[in-house]
């Protein structure tokens, strides 16, 4: 239950965000629902006037139509043909009372009387309030659906029964398609109205957006909540729940974190008789702790084939996340780059002084939360993986992680849409990617993610599995286009560097055998490079022959060296530098060692290493002849 008591905690911690509408990058709006309040997509809005009379109406365009409603127990898990009314806004076959008139089925002909009777019973409370009365007095006359068909909302057909779907034949006999039809997917009987107090001073007065009204429900509501017991969260006597809300990732989102209604199936039975012997939770902390989950989701959390990632702190919600990159955490890292990547010591103080930032105003109970959901079907959500830790170890923790998997990257993009170099560590995401391909479907690509968060916030090794899939499509660039190879290629030494400990600077010290392979193979690469020019774009022989080299060294080897002649050859004495540095690497590696022995990780890190010294030793070069001309 700890991570419902923090998501409890959480809520308590940020009542001043109740009610506040915030936006997405995508401009969805979300907000931290007051307690006995859910949302729903309206696709009607219906205006009254403070007399109770209706004033006008008009569908509601898709990207307007998230409204914070009240919700009851029942109504916020209600499915199929159970009755079960929201408490003011609904499903049109809730609230018009004409419904019946205009070809309503009779099925449905008990869902406005539940409605209006549940309704009544807040406006004869001693909590009731004057918006409420408004929209009642009006509903009451059962005569919405004529006011929408007369302002144009819903259409009739010939024989004055509502048309539920629009199809081709009715354009001919009514013309143009109602925007109705555009915003529903389904029959009109679905669709979901949304109520207004029209005011000539005020204009128009959103009555989903009203503070007062929020108080007014709750405070309603509480009064029918009854039965008590211990709640397993807070250890306190409360008003219980067996009901608890959905719509957790998304609106349309029927997967619930607990629930108990089997009493058929094996939720429970054999251990107890009742869901209530498991665990009795109270309905303020389930509606808390719910509505913080799904306010945190839409701030901050990530969803990758319906998966949700989130992390939180409890005194600032904001903490940064194990899955993001060193760019994202530390963009000064990119300026520089140059500057630090010889020195690994260098930059893990850098990355320290970027979480020291995070550090700041530490209390004892400064933790952070770390959350995993799926759901394998479409009722249950499941909590995978739950971390609750020290914040400042979990800052630690991630120092760590970005001062030692790291490798110097190229494949991230600024403002104006350049590649721009950083050091640093790879994000999960990107790690799946290159581990799996750019093909990689998002099932693959989440459990990866999932796997690697321990391996950050509790220093467990990357699986072998992993390590394994980026060495061997590393080594193997043949296979996939340029930039997706050097991308896979630095992510690859940086997980693989994570164990080994190397730095980008290439180490002129090490004799270790693969790390020596590696560098000859980038020397042969530079070399034939060189001789083909940058007009030549085709791979070169050590490049085409780098997966067969990574298991037979050796025998691959001579083969690339042979194919270098003609190279050499061409450059003539410009290759003199390049050759004898293929002797002197070469000499290096003990004759007994030089074999097919298959070859580890190191070799790329040596290959990435000494073809980064060359190509800087290039650029160097370059500048001082210009700068002499």
């Amino acid at each position: 239950m700890s991570w419902l008591l923090e998501l409890y905690q959480t809520y308590e911690n940020n009542l001043q965000e109740v009610g506040k509408v915030a936006k997405k990058r995508n401009d969805q709006e979300y907000t931290l629902l007051p307690i006995s309040h859910t949302t729903q997509t309206a696709h009607i809005e219906v205006n009254i006037t403070e007399e109770g009379d209706f004033h006008s109406a008009n569908a509601v365009d898709k990207k307007d139509g998230s409204t914070l409603i009240p919700s009851t127990e029942s109504s916020s898990s209600r499915a199929g043909s159970k009755i079960a009314p929201y408490p003011l806004h609904d499903k049109l076959s809730y609230v018009a009372g004409d419904y019946m008139i205009y070809g309503g089925e009779e099925k449905k002909k008990k869902q406005f009387e539940a409605y209006i009777e549940q309704l009544g019973d807040w406006v004869a409370s001693p909590y009731s309030h004057e918006k409420v009365k408004t929209i009642y007095t009006y509903l009451q006359k059962k005569q919405l659906i004529q006011d929408l068909i007369k302002e144009n909302v819903l259409v009739t057909d010939s024989y004055g029964y509502l048309i539920h779907k629009w199809e081709k034949k009715h354009k001919e006999e009514y013309g143009d398609k109602p925007q109705i039809f555009s915003v529903i997917g389904g029959s009109v009987d679905s669709a979901f109205v949304r109520f207004n107090v029209y005011s000539t001073e005020r204009r128009l007065d959103k009555a989903w957006n009203d503070q007062t009204m929020y108080d007014s429900f709750v405070d309603f509501y509480r009064t029918l909540l009854q039965e008590e017991d211990i709640c397993f969260v807070t250890g306190k006597m409360e008003p219980t729940t067996e009901s608890h809300t959905n719509k957790i990732r998304h609106p349309g989102d029927k997967a619930k974190l607990i629930s108990a209604n089997d009493s058929s199936g094996f939720t429970y039975r054999g251990r107890f008789r009742s869901g209530d012997e498991a665990a009795t939770i109270s309905y303020d902390v389930s509606q808390k702790a719910h509505n913080a989950l799904k306010w945190l989701i839409h701030r901050q959390g990530k969803i990758i084939d319906q998966r949700v990632f989130l992390v939180w702190g409890n005194d600032t919600v904001t903490v940064p996340e194990p899955e993001i990159d060193t760019f994202d955490i530390h963009p000064e890292a990119v300026q520089n780059a140059k500057k630090i990547a010889n020195t690994q010591e260098v930059f893990a103080k850098e990355v320290a002084k970027a979480f020291d930032g995070y550090k700041s105003d530490l209390s004892n109970r400064s933790n952070v939360n770390i959350l995993i959901l799926d759901s394998a079907t479409t009722g249950r959500l499941a909590v995978l993986y739950y971390r609750n830790m020290n914040k400042e170890l979990y800052l630690d923790r991630l120092k760590n992680w970005h001062s030692t998997c790291l490798w110097l990257h190229r494949y991230r993009k600024n403002t104006e849409n350049e590649f721009i170099e950083f050091y640093g560590a790879p994000s999960t995401r990107d790690i799946a990617v290159a581990a799996y391909g750019s093909r990689a479907n998002d099932k693959l690509i989440k459990g990866l993610m999932e796997r690697m968060i321990p391996c950050i916030v509790d220093e467990r090794k990357i699986p072998q599995d992993i390590s394994r899939s980026l060495f061997h499509r590393a080594s193997n660039p043949v296979s996939m286009e340029r930039w997706e190879w050097e991308k896979t290629l630095s992510i690859a030494c940086a997980i693989i560097n994570r164990q080994e400990g190397y730095s980008v600077a290439l180490n002129h010290e090490t004799n270790n055998r693969d790390y020596l392979f590696g560098r000859l193979l980038a020397i042969a690469d530079v070399l034939e490079r060189r001789a083909l020019g940058s007009e030549e774009t085709r791979s070169s022989n050590a490049i085409r022959y780098m997966n067969s080299f990574s298991k037979h060294p050796a025998r691959t080897w001579k083969t690339i060296q042979e194919s270098l002649q003609p190279y050499q050859a061409r450059l003539g004495t410009k290759a003199g530098y390049l050759s004898s540095m293929i002797d002197e690497v070469a000499s290096r590696i003990d004759i007994e060692d030089f074999n097919d022995k298959p070859l580890s990780g190191k070799y790329l890190l040596g290959f990435y290493s000494q073809r980064h010294e060359l190509y800087q030793k290039k650029s160097n070069n370059q500048s001082k002849e210009s700068e002499e001309e």
